[in-house]
């Protein structure tokens, strides 16, 4: 890692689960890929906290993780409650951010995408290569595979090592597949991106930016899907429990 001030990772716990605080994550990562590191991306939001708290398997895997960036504004929320200041950070954008960084000259990283419906992955991965000719990509699945494709997928990271490996399969099961399946390319950033692929393939709009700057980006998804109520439900859970642990509870920063 870097000894650059401005990519030195500290760690809060929110409700028992970390989050690491930078100015600067994208040169974090790129320092570790250049050094040959290996790190597991985790994009924290509130429903991910809540839903931790009770799946002891997932808090181990955000507990592990080697990077877990703050994603929701509700985690933004939280850190305020404690006087800590740290813009959000979307997976989308981070995700976004690594791709244009893959496809500069002096990088040439290759980047493999899976998850999502087959037209939608494969939309997204077109998105970027028209938007970013010189991106190398490695390798495209949809979501839907079967075991014997399952298979095939898993040779063929080992086989062409992608440096930047994009999951989009939804919370927890993105972050359970790359637990499960980061030894086969050791040395790559890999990252849970939940529903980008369906924002980058243009089956759905993200909020405009007025919206992200207001930390109202969850209530324009909720309004694109309805059916996302039920899971918003975790947002007023955790604001309450974060005052609570502001009011009874203490944090302390501290390096990775």
């Amino acid at each position: 890692m870097s000894d650059r001030p401005d990519t030195l990772l500290r760690q809060f716990k929110i409700l028992g689960q970390p989050v690491h605080l930078a100015t600067d994550y994208t040169s974090w990562l790129i320092d570790r890929l250049q050094q040959g590191i290996g790190t597991h991306v985790v994009t924290m939001n509130a429903e991910i906290v809540i839903q931790a708290s009770h799946d002891p398997e997932l808090a181990n895997i955000i507990g592990t993780a080697d990077l877990v960036t703050p994603d929701g504004s509700g985690i933004i929320m939280a850190l305020r409650l404690h006087g800590v200041e740290q813009p959000r950070y979307a997976g989308i954008d981070l995700g976004e951010d690594l791709l244009r960084l893959a496809a500069q000259p002096e990088h040439n990283y290759s980047v493999l995408f899976y998850g999502g419906k087959p037209e939608i992955v494969d939309r997204a991965a077109q998105k970027w290569q028209t938007e970013l000719p010189n991106l190398n990509i490695v390798g495209i699945e949809h979501g839907y595979i079967d075991s014997q494709q399952q298979t095939q997928l898993l040779h063929q990271i080992q086989t062409t090592q992608p440096k930047i490996i994009l999951v989009a399969l939804g919370m927890p099961r993105q972050e359970i597949w790359i637990r499960d399946n980061f030894h086969l390319c050791p040395q790559a950033i890999w990252i849970g991106v939940g529903g980008s692929f369906d924002v980058w393939s243009g089956s759905k709009n993200r909020a405009p930016q007025y919206i992200r700057n207001l930390d109202l980006e969850w209530m324009y998804r909720i309004a694109q899907e309805p059916s996302r109520w039920r899971r918003a439900l975790a947002l007023p859970k955790f604001a309450l429990l974060a005052v609570a642990e502001r009011i009874w509870g203490k944090q302390k920063l501290a390096p990775k």
